[in-house]
């Protein structure tokens, strides 16, 4: 069976995995540690990420009609430290999770309605344990402002296939996360004029 790809996972794995070595560890040492994945998507990123940081338990997850698609992704790799994606769409009122040291999404907050993005981050604070991180990775506005023309173009690009949808304010993004309890720790720029931003409880 042919395997679901996306070239732009393909193309962010390795930036994407080389801030994520820096902070998905526990007292700087690599000890075994939970990981709740947001949006898995294709299932690239969670087989390349536990391939190279073998030490992570990484539970994937995504709404209930991609579960099929991400697990067949997972089940090809048949990983000990990834088990089958739970689903899981974030505006549920329960998602039917433990505790987890950190919890990762890519390319989602600027699919999902403004009010599920608000959803997210006020299930986080029973979700991620104390000392743990938030790392989001995606395109966001500054001040108000596009990073890129390119940028601009893809907000209109998305509105036009959903007008709930569209590149959100890292400001508004960064006062949500505060109120879920957490600190930001890095706004890092990485290719393709996309952040990836950390957080910590």
């Amino acid at each position: 069976m042919e395997l679901p790809f996306s070239q732009s996972c393909e193309n962010n794995k390795d930036p994407i995995l080389a801030v994520l070595q820096k902070h998905l560890v526990a007292d700087g040492h690599r000890q075994p540690s939970r990981v709740l994945e947001i949006a898995g998507g294709t299932g690239q990123h969670a087989v390349h990420f536990t391939t190279h940081m073998p030490w992570l338990h990484w539970q994937s997850s995504d709404v209930p009609e991609q579960i099929e698609t991400l697990n067949i992704r997972l089940r090809a790799a048949a990983k000990a430290n990834l088990p089958l994606a739970l689903p899981l769409d974030v505006t549920q009122q329960d998602w039917r999770v433990n505790s987890f040291d950190a919890v990762f999404t890519a390319n989602s907050l600027h699919i999902m309605p403004a009010s599920a993005v608000v959803e997210f981050f006020r299930r986080l604070n029973g979700v991620i344990e104390s000392g743990g991180h938030l790392c989001i990775y995606g395109p966001f506005k500054y001040e108000g402002d596009f990073t890129t023309p390119s940028n601009a173009q893809f907000d209109l690009r998305l509105k036009s296939r959903n007008p709930l949808s569209g590149i959100r304010d890292f400001e508004w993004v960064n006062e949500l996360a505060g109120e879920a309890g957490l600190t930001l720790l890095e706004d890092n720029a990485m290719p393709a004029n996309n952040q990836l931003l950390v957080w910590k409880k």
